[in-house]
């Protein structure tokens, strides 16, 4: 029992209902050596303080938080909003690692006072708009960025199931990849302090390939370090 009081507890955030995407996560991160929490609206609050954080996808982020009126239908989860820009709040002030999963990916940016594309199916030009569930869009890495590192390569193939897109980037984030429409597919902080990584695609539908496990595994290497340590090296993975 200690023993597995011990390991690295890392929450994952996502809507009320209860969907296969946040299953997936959580075996990803337990099989990286995690115990994991569900944190939702209604449910936020931990067994104990977590080491780092998944925001999962879900629905859109209400525009209100990046100062713009809603210009396409969409579904909106004010309640699910609330609830995680506070764990963004907790974890930034506790200097938390925190990957962020399409809608994640794009709370990151919007906490970090960025904002977004509301629709980009009608700006592409060399992508597909349909879904794609299967890694069958090529995004690439910004060389000698730290997802680069974690992959271990310049190119990936991922899929693709969002309708919007990062555009000016918030505080100390940089793009760590791009896909053939030059929209954002990936940003990653920079400088010292916080470890956080936001991919616009679902890693944990595509666990059978060892290159999406390894953003997990990064994530949970990152919350031992900040245990350990007290602090991220942004030097490393």
């Amino acid at each position: 029992m200690a023993e597995s009081e011990d390991r690295i507890l890392i929450g994952v955030a996502g809507p009320r209902r209860y969907l296969f995407d946040i299953h997936l996560i959580r075996l990803a991160l337990r099989a990286s050596g995690a115990r994991t929490c569900y944190l939702c609206p209604g449910q936020e609050t931990p067994p104990r303080p977590v080491d780092g954080l998944v925001i999962a996808g879900g629905d859109h982020i209400h525009p209100r938080h990046y100062q713009q009126l809603p210009q396409v239908e969409a579904r909106f989860n004010p309640e699910r909003d609330r609830v995680e820009m506070a764990l963004l709040d907790e974890a930034r002030s506790r200097s938390l690692p925190v990957l962020g999963i399409c809608r994640g990916a794009q709370l990151l940016n919007v906490h970090r006072g960025g904002n977004l594309h509301q629709n980009i199916t009608p700006m592409r030009r060399h992508t597909r708009p349909r879904r794609l569930l299967t890694a069958m869009q090529r995004v690439r890495l910004t060389p000698r960025s730290r997802l680069s590192r974690i992959l271990r390569r310049d190119r990936l193939g991922a899929n693709r199931l969002h309708s919007q897109a990062i555009h000016s980037l918030g505080t100390r984030l940089r793009v760590a990849a791009r896909d053939a429409d030059h929209f954002v597919q990936a940003i990653e902080t920079t400088g010292p302090g916080q470890w956080q990584v936001g991919v616009q695609w679902h890693p944990e539908y595509l666990l059978y390939h060892p290159a999406h496990r390894r953003i997990f595994s990064a994530l949970v290497n990152a919350a031992r370090r900040r245990r350990t340590f007290g602090k991220v090296d942004l030097r490393r993975h």
